[in-house]
C-alpha cells in the first residue's frame, strides 16, 4: 500500500469540561467537514462532549476508475460490497481510529465514554471499531454494513455487549438497504447489543429523525 496522508481531523472542543467524545467518519469522497454539523447540532444536548472529524486519506477508487479521492479503502463493486473487499486498507483505516481513541484516553478520556460513528464507508469503518481490543462506549453505523464479514469474531470480547445503533434509508441506491439488514441480521444471531432504524423513502443520504435518533442513542453514552 502507497504511504497514506491522513490531514489533521476537523475538532469541535466541548462548551464544558471534556468528559467524552464522539468521533464521526465521513463517506466516500467526502471530508470531515461534510459532518462536522452535527457536532454544532449536538453541542447544547451534549455540553462535555468532544467532536472528532476525521480526514480519510486519498487513495485510488476501483468503482470510480481508479481515480483517486478521499476513501477509507478502496471499493471494487456496490452491488456486491463483500465481493472483493480491501482488507489492508479496512485495517489500516482501523489502525488509524484506534490512534485516534488512544489519544482520547491518554488526555484522560474513558473509553467507554468515547463512541465511533460513521456514514457508509466511515460507518463500515466504525463497525470495524468492534473488532478493537479497546472496549468502547457505543458505535453508529449510518447507511452502511459489517465489512470482512466472513473473517470471524467480527467483534471483539471486549466490545462483545458494546450498543450498536444501525440507520438505514429503504431508498439507499447507493449500499443496498438489503446489506444493512444482513448485518444488523449476522450482528443479532452472533449475540451483539445491536438495534436498527429503519427511514421510509430515504436514500444514501440523513435526516433529522436520524440525527434525533442518533442524539438520543448516545446521550446516555456520552453523558454518562
Amino acid at each position: 500500500m502507497a504511504a497514506l496522508n491522513y490531514a489533521r481531523p476537523i475538532e469541535l472542543s466541548p462548551a464544558g469540561e471534556h468528559k467524552s467524545t464522539m468521533i464521526m467518519l465521513h463517506g466516500l469522497g467526502d471530508t470531515g467537514d461534510g459532518w462536522s454539523d452535527i457536532g454544532y447540532m449536538y453541542k447544547s444536548s451534549l455540553p462535555n462532549t468532544k467532536f472528532i472529524f476525521p480526514h480519510a486519506p486519498r487513495r485510488p477508487i476501483t468503482i470510480n476508475f481508479g481515480m483517486s479521492m478521499p476513501g477509507w479503502y478502496d471499493i471494487a463493486s456496490l452491488e456486491e460490497v463483500n465481493r472483493s473487499e480491501d482488507a489492508e486498507g479496512l485495517q489500516e483505516s482501523k489502525r488509524y481510529i484506534e490512534e485516534l481513541v488512544a489519544k482520547e484516553v491518554a488526555a484522560g478520556i474513558p473509553a467507554s465514554r468515547i463512541v465511533v460513528g460513521g456514514f457508509s464507508q466511515g460507518g463500515a469503518v466504525a463497525l470495524m471499531m468492534l473488532r478493537s481490543a479497546t472496549q468502547l462506549g457505543a458505535v453508529v453505523a449510518l447507511s452502511a454494513y459489517v465489512p470482512l464479514h466472513t473473517q470471524q469474531p467480527v467483534f471483539s470480547e471486549a466490545n462483545a455487549k458494546t450498543p450498536i445503533l444501525m440507520c438505514h434509508g429503504d431508498a439507499d441506491q447507493t449500499v443496498a438497504f438489503a446489506f444493512g439488514q444482513k448485518s444488523y441480521q449476522l450482528l443479532t444471531s452472533l449475540g451483539a447489543n445491536v438495534e436498527f432504524q429503519a427511514y421510509i423513502g430515504m436514500g444514501h443520504s440523513a435526516c433529522q429523525r436520524e440525527f434525533d435518533d442518533v442524539l438520543q442513542f448516545v446521550k446516555p453514552v456520552l453523558s454518562a
